[in-house]
């Protein structure tokens, strides 16, 4: 597949940023960690957006070889507070970057979104994704839970019995499975996604930026309604760092091997 955004101006190394015609193409740049963010990455990401609002539209895509695997995890087998506040606080910034900017923002998913990279498909506007591209949750697999998108707003996108399912068994949906659920857009090849997403761009160019902000604001309703059951999972999280289930949650998951939590309290 053709490589989205690459050669363009940057903000650090983690985040590139490329002006393609009437968009801005920003990409996840840690395929040393399948485009996982930390909250530098996450703050990087946020300095995008707010430096986009020029652009007709707005693509958010990874490197190579995966969307985006969330929040970084190397941290929670021996976590730092304040550097978890961090990653959490840093989480929801991003998300409400991408609900509040004035332009159209697309998810262009071009492998594996899981975690809080699936919840960044779940806060842009539109999605079209690679056939290889594949989605899910992971946080009760790996000691946390998805707070900011997928326990709430997703059940508005593709029901709550659907969005409980992904939430609470952290499966892993095809491309064409998350079509099916409503998740994405648009389904394409691999070799066709930038073209497809080039469409998509030109497409929205030739629309009023005025009325499209304009829907796009009122469209924020559920989000904006779910919006305090953010800060309330934020905080429940910042509770249970260093709890038995994230450090062995996070340690089974750097070792490759299925996690041995504790039994529930009575």
């Amino acid at each position: 597949m053709a490589e989205p955004a690459a050669g363009g101006p940057t903000l650090g190394d983690d985040v590139l940023v490329d002006q393609r015609g009437d968009a801005t193409w920003i990409t996840l740049n840690r395929p040393d960690r399948r485009n996982a963010y930390d909250p530098q990455m996450a703050e990087a990401l946020v300095a995008a957006l707010d430096g986009s609002t020029r652009s007709r539209a707005v693509v958010i895509t990874g490197v190579p070889g995966s969307f985006c695997a969330g929040g970084a995890l190397g941290t929670l087998s021996e976590p730092d507070v304040t550097t978890m506040r961090g990653l959490y606080r840093g989480s929801l910034r991003l998300f409400d970057a991408v609900r509040n900017h004035p332009r159209p923002v697309i998810a262009a998913v071009n492998g594996p979104a899981a975690g809080g990279g699936n919840e960044l498909v779940i806060a842009c506007d539109l999605a079209i994704a690679a056939q290889s591209a594949t989605f899910g949750q992971t946080g009760p697999r790996v000691g946390s839970a998805p707070v900011t998108g997928a326990t709430n707003v997703l059940g508005v996108q593709i029901g709550e019995k659907r969005a409980k399912e992904m939430a609470f068994l952290c499966r892993r949906y095809t491309a064409a499975q998350a079509l099916e659920l409503g998740l994405v857009n648009t389904v394409v090849p691999d070799d066709e996604l930038v073209g497809a997403v080039d469409a998509l761009v030109a497409e929205l160019a030739a629309l009023s930026p005025r009325y499209l902000e304009i829907a796009k604001v009122s469209s924020n309703v559920w989000w904006n309604a779910a919006r305090d059951s953010f800060t309330t999972g934020l905080g429940m999280l910042v509770q249970a760092i260093g709890s038995p289930d994230m450090a062995e949650g996070a340690q089974a998951f750097l070792e490759k091997r299925r996690p041995r939590f504790p039994p529930p309290d009575a």
